[in-house]
């Protein structure tokens, strides 16, 4: 068998069965041995952009890598702001970036580039293969350094010659080293600072601030006292009713400042220590009291619930969680259509474990209010801060829960970047629903302009920022794709349109004029 099959059957014998492709000539014996490999779903994705988050969204809800297919370097560039995503997140992700053949390299043909130094901010181990016998052992590497905790970026590169000559047979061996534990000195020292009698924070993020990390975690506060705070974003959170109830570190600097004001120890889960997205004139970059002690407890490559079951025990902690978001119905909301209306009627109509890709920016600073009393349901939100994931996110998170309904609710300026995986929805009849909010502006920016102190009343500034000249036709765009679409310009029009859509299966755009 040549190189390309090879490869392919040892994703699939290393776990891998899903691969989201944008290919090109160098990759297209990958391309010919896909249909002798049945196990492994290839979905075309019409951007590069697309396929690495679609493989972020499909890594996070699985907790398996994916593959995806990317077309030499600058393939490989076009994916990667959702990679760096991808990467801040932990999720596991194995690139496959087709290059030149090994002996036409040296003739710096138009494609030419420096695939390597491209993938090394956002990959955690890069090969290039030199033969075609050396493609399944490369690729056993990559599913192994993709799946080690807490998960990883892999790049494999692939020259046209390696997967069209002749190769070895399949991997079949992958050994996966067990995470490092944190020893009981650690556990002892932790339990030590939280009886100490010191206002405690108790900060989660990463692997903590998943479903069985938060209930640990609520339970050790719950019976010692400490303040249970989570990161603004993890790459995962259970929300909703019966979760418990945890303030999460605010994204503006002086609304961190003020929840972390009082803490003299924080104690650091899986997560690092809580800093401003961005530096502002005359803010601190830290989020913590100058003179609070910082403890970094376990970090996101250790096993994090292995050392907080230890540390519940260690402390005696109780099986109570504390307080907990109840189950709270609120009326469909009525007249104007605003942002806080759109989250409130997706709480009320919001299906029982559903699962929600965030990126609506601003607009998501009010969801707290409305989504802790929805049914439970999975927050995916982002977590490197690069625009241009909510579409793909969702669209790997359906590939990976076909029988969950994902609602991506999406602001319109980052839509913008990768609207072509509406594309790939309806090509694989994908449950998404996606709420638009439709502002027709850089609002975040707006706010930004304010908050470094910057002239705002600049007319080019603004214009810099405004998104209505012209106004751009979401319902238009979405059905030019597939997707059904609707507009809601009243909130009555958009609890009809998202009670409907979320009803009935396959994607649907909702654009919701604010």
């Amino acid at each position: 068998m040549n190189g390309a099959l090879s490869l392919l059957q040892t994703l699939v014998n290393g776990g891998i069965d899903t691969c989201f492709t944008n290919p090109g000539t160098s990759e297209m014996h990958f391309v010919a041995a896909v249909d002798q490999v049945p196990q492994l779903r290839t979905i075309l994705c019409l951007f590069e952009g697309v396929c690495t988050g679609a493989a972020d969204g499909y890594a996070r809800m699985t907790g398996n890598p994916a593959a995806t297919l990317l077309h030499l370097g600058p393939g490989l560039g076009n994916g990667f702001a959702n990679l760096h995503n991808a990467r801040r997140a932990h999720s596991p992700l194995v690139n496959i970036v087709g290059d030149h053949a090994t002996y036409h390299l040296q003739y710096d043909a138009p494609l030419t580039s420096d695939i390597v130094s491209v993938a090394k901010p956002v990959s955690a181990w890069i090969r290039s293969c030199r033969t075609a016998a050396d493609v399944p052992v490369a690729a056993a590497a990559a599913i192994v350094a993709a799946r080690r905790t807490p998960g990883h970026i892999a790049t494999l590169i692939l020259p046209g010659d390696c997967a069209w000559n002749e190769s070895a047979a399949p991997a079949t061996q992958f050994s996966v080293p067990a995470p490092p534990t944190v020893d009981e000195a650690a556990i002892q020292r932790t339990a030590a600072l939280l009886r100490n009698g010191k206002q405690s924070v108790f900060c989660v993020g990463g692997p903590a601030a998943t479903e069985a990390g938060m209930r640990l975690a609520a339970r050790i506060c719950q019976t010692t006292g400490a303040r249970l705070v989570a990161q603004r974003a993890s790459a995962r959170m259970k929300l909703g009713a019966n979760t418990p109830i945890v303030e999460r570190v605010p994204y503006a600097v002086t609304q961190a400042l003020k929840l972390l004001e009082n803490a003299e120890q924080m104690i650091l889960v899986g997560a690092p220590e809580p800093v401003a997205f961005f530096a502002y004139p005359n803010m601190p970059s830290r989020m913590s009291p100058p003179d609070a002690l910082l403890h970094p407890f376990a970090t996101a490559e250790q096993d994090v619930i292995g050392a907080l079951d230890a540390l519940a025990e260690e402390v005696g902690a109780g099986h109570e969680v504390g307080p907990v978001h109840e189950r709270v119905c609120p009326d469909l909301p009525t007249g104007e259509l605003t942002s806080e209306k759109i989250w409130q009627a997706l709480a009320r109509l919001l299906p029982e474990e559903s699962v929600i890709a965030d990126e609506s920016i601003t607009a998501s600073w009010g969801s707290a209010k409305w989504m802790g009393g929805a049914h439970a349901h999975d927050w995916l939100p982002v977590m490197g801060g690069s625009i241009g994931q909510g579409i793909p996110v969702a669209t790997g998170a359906a590939v990976a829960c076909p029988g969950r309904k994902v609602v991506n609710t999406q602001a319109d300026g980052s839509a913008m970047y990768t609207l072509q995986g509406l594309w790939t929805q309806a090509r694989e009849e994908l449950d998404v629903v996606t709420i638009l909010f439709s502002n027709r502006a850089y609002a975040i920016l707006q706010g930004e302009l304010q908050r470094v102190g910057a002239d705002e009343q600049s007319r080019k500034a603004q214009e810099m920022l405004d998104l209505s000249n012209p106004t751009i036709q979401w319902t238009a765009l979405a059905r030019g794709m597939g997707v059904e679409a609707s507009r809601a310009t009243t909130a009555e029009e958009l609890s009809d349109q998202l009670a409907a859509a979320l009803h009935n299966r396959g994607p649907h755009l909702i654009e919701a004029v604010l």
